[in-house]
Parts: structure tokens; sequence; C-alpha cells
């Protein structure tokens, strides 16, 4: 299925185009975001290199969704709902960031709700997961509010804890 365009309230999520890339390295390479991305901050070719990928196999393999994230008309984070490569989680999971600019607006969690929607119904999921490391208090708190659990903790080779989460669907009304 090729990533559609979401639309919530005040965001519109739309698969990236090539003139995005300055915004994307710009997110990633920023510390505040790019400390909770993956591994942490990469060399900027490899965020170049990373944004190159999402043409070339994500899209053009139409593996997941992956969307630019626009607040008026300006790119303000990124999105992902992705088969989860986290070893044990049978599933997808949600990617969203956003930039430092944009924080304590709820544009995080319209982002997540709109991931979580687009997974039960489009996709048809019955339950969305999340990783998260455990010293990123925000996001867990955000998912937290969203109906997301804690399900168990995942020690990392650095030493470090990701948190797994998931969301079930809601059973459906009568």
């Amino acid at each position: 299925m090729k990533t559609p365009v979401l639309h919530t309230r005040r965001l519109l999520l739309e698969p990236y185009a090539p003139a995005d890339e300055e915004d994307f390295v710009a997110l990633f390479q920023d510390a505040r975001v790019g400390r909770w991305m993956g591994d942490g901050v990469d060399a900027e070719a490899e965020d170049r290199a990373l944004f190159g990928r999402i043409f070339t196999k994500v899209y053009a393999q139409d593996l997941f969704g992956v969307w630019v994230v626009r607040h008026g008309g300006r790119a303000v984070g990124h999105a992902e709902i992705k088969p989860s490569p986290t070893p044990g989680v049978d599933g997808h999971e949600i990617v969203y960031a956003v930039a430092p600019a944009a924080w304590g607006q709820g544009l995080g969690t319209e982002i997540a709700e709109t991931l979580v929607s687009h997974g039960f119904g489009t996709l048809g999921l019955a339950e969305v997961h999340a990783t998260v490391d455990a010293a990123n208090e925000p996001s867990l708190a955000l998912l937290n509010r969203i109906g997301f659990r804690h399900v168990r903790d995942i020690a990392e080779d650095d030493g470090s804890t990701t948190r797994l989460l998931t969301r079930p669907k809601p059973p459906e009304r009568p």
C-alpha cells in the first residue's frame, strides 16, 4: 500500500519529497531529538543516506509508512509505522519525533494518535507497539496518556534500557 496522506485537526502527515531533506537532516542532527532516535545522533552523512533510503528502499518497495509532519505548512516532525525490529515483538511499532521549536503544543500526542488510528484502521492491526529509551520520560508519559502500557524492559548492549509498550485495539462497539 502506498504511503497515504494523513490529516489531523492541525497536522498534515505526507510522504517525504526530495525537497524535505534539509528539514529531515536538521531534525535528526538536533541532539535534543536525535539522542532518542535509534542509537543516537549519527554523522550528518548517515542521516542523508537514511533520507535517501526512504525513497530507494522504503517507498520503492512499499515497506511501511514514513511521513514528514507539517504544521502551518512547515516541517515540524517525522513519523513512521513499521514492522517492529525488536526481537520477540511480532507486530508494528510507531516512531515519531517533533522539532524542539514545536514542543509543548501537543503535536507529539496528535502524531502518535494518528499513527495508532492508521494502524488499527487502515492496516487492521490488533495492537501497536512502541520502544522508548527508559530515560525519555516525556515520550513515556505521552504514550501512557494515550493508552500504551509497559510490557517489558529490554537491556541494550550499551547498558541502557529500552521500554517496550503496547496498545491493544479497543473492542468494537455494537
